[in-house]
């Protein structure tokens, strides 16, 4: 391998570097997780060497996600390597031991420059399996999301709209029952709660 990439994944950004095989740094870049920070990657791998007959190989801490997913639609050799091993990998590199998203991005194209042949390749998947694996992220996303809302709203109710938490305290679905959300839509506050009919 003359030149490898290493990416450090995060939620909302991605760190990454390309080293050549003197282990002199070729560049660095900090990508958004889009399609606009996608062609930020490209750009850079082609600036350094990447083509169709020779893609470079990356590095990265996940195995699954839109990046991923993206870049093994490219064709490239991507090795998702576990955490705990980057870690062990940044001691020998690091003698502070202090966690750098750009310093683990590096970490992670050396692996691949020296002990590239120890790691392996995420396989293939059908397109389905791809297309499976992108929407069960979002899915999973999403659910973290509502729950995130659920209890920043029990949150703010819990001192502004103490009843309606009370009201549904019994339920096994408490705020998120469709009944709560139905008080919720019709009386939005205590004060119009209180002037709500029993048969309303």
């Amino acid at each position: 391998m003359h030149v490898t990439c290493g990416i450090d994944w995060a939620e909302d950004h991605h760190d990454v570097a390309v080293v050549d095989s003197d282990a002199r740094m070729l560049g660095k870049l900090r990508i958004s997780d889009d399609a606009a920070g996608f062609q930020d990657l490209l750009r850079l791998l082609v600036e350094n060497g990447d083509s169709p007959d020779d893609p470079v190989p990356i590095a990265i801490e996940a195995s699954r996600g839109l990046l991923v997913a993206c870049l093994r639609a490219s064709g490239r050799r991507v090795y998702a390597i576990n955490p705990m091993a980057v870690a062990r990998y940044r001691d020998r590199h690091v003698v502070s031991r202090k966690k750098s998203d750009r310093q683990d991005a590096l970490v992670l194209a050396n692996i691949l420059r020296t002990d590239a042949g120890q790691h392996r390749p995420l396989p293939d998947d059908s397109d389905l399996a791809r297309a499976i694996a992108v929407l069960a992220r979002a899915q999973q996303g999403a659910v973290w999301d509502r729950t995130r809302a659920h209890n920043r709203l029990r949150s703010h109710l819990r001192e502004y709209y103490p009843a309606i938490l009370e009201a549904f305290a019994d339920k096994r679905e408490r705020l998120l029952a469709r009944e709560a959300r139905a008080i919720l839509a019709i009386a939005p506050t205590p004060a119009e709660a209180a002037r709500l009919t029993r048969s309303r």
